[in-house]
């Protein structure tokens, strides 16, 4: 026997259990706003800038093959400025807890194709602190860069700043709320479809036709709220028992 789904069988399954499907939807959606609001840490971002180029007075400084070999030295720089000669400076610098490695977590070295220009992007808990990680970060690496590479192209082309009204760039409660959303309407649909697969019980005579594929000959009723009959007594024909020396009717 082979069992058709029709859309019309769809949208019955759903609109039998919409109630499950919106209140698994609303408990994920306030769940993540709580989270997002209340429990989650904000983190903000502050970001610098250093530029690396060859010292004014070198004769070569737009000589092509110069800004391409300084491009080529910016992937060095990386993971140099990541790296605990740097790091291990700005936290004695800057009197923070924890490690170079814990440090470098927070930090992103990031650059455009083909440019000379690298740009440090630090994310912590507390956005002066931010700032002045990426700022530290960036005079250290300029100062202690000639004595790792033994050349000095490096300079600070802008400096991280702290915004008068500085927010978090992350969580996102409303994105959180939107993913929310839908991962609990995915939810909601597939445990709805779920719950009819597995209810295997014959509710109405229309699932006897189709699954059994019997004809229906008659249908017993259920009757609800029958009045019950009740014995109504008149007060003046209620009867009387008669006393000694008395007879009915008298």
């Amino acid at each position: 026997m082979e069992e058709t789904i029709s859309l019309r069988n769809l949208f019955q399954v759903l609109s039998k259990r919409l109630w499950l499907i919106i209140l698994i939807t609303f408990i994920a959606a306030t769940v993540s706003g709580v989270i997002s609001f209340f429990v989650l840490t904000p983190v903000y971002e502050s970001k610098t800038q250093i530029l690396v180029n060859q010292a004014k007075n070198d004769q070569e400084l737009y000589n092509t093959q110069t800004v391409q070999t300084n491009v080529q030295l910016i992937n060095t720089y990386n993971d140099i400025i990541k790296s605990p000669a740097i790091l291990d400076k700005v936290i004695k610098e800057l009197k923070l807890d924890g490690s170079a490695q814990s440090l470098s977590g927070k930090i992103q070295v990031t650059n455009a194709e083909n440019s000379q220009v690298a740009q440090i992007v630090v994310q912590d808990t507390s956005a002066k602190r931010a700032t002045q990680i990426a700022n530290t970060t960036a005079s250290v690496f300029k100062k202690e860069v000639p004595k790792i590479m033994n050349v000095d192209n490096v300079s600070v082309l802008s400096k991280a700043t702290v915004g008068e009204s500085a927010s978090p760039v992350k969580p996102q409660p409303l994105l959180n709320i939107a993913i929310a959303i839908v991962v609990g309407l995915m939810v909601g649909i597939g445990l709805s479809f779920l719950l009819e697969y597995l209810d295997n019980t014959l509710k109405t005579e229309q699932d006897i036709e189709n699954i059994l594929e019997l004809p229906v000959i008659g249908v017993v009723t259920n009757i609800k709220d029958v009045p019950k009959p009740t014995n109504v007594s008149r007060p003046d024909v209620a009867a009387r028992v008669p006393q000694r020396g008395e007879t009915y009717g008298s």
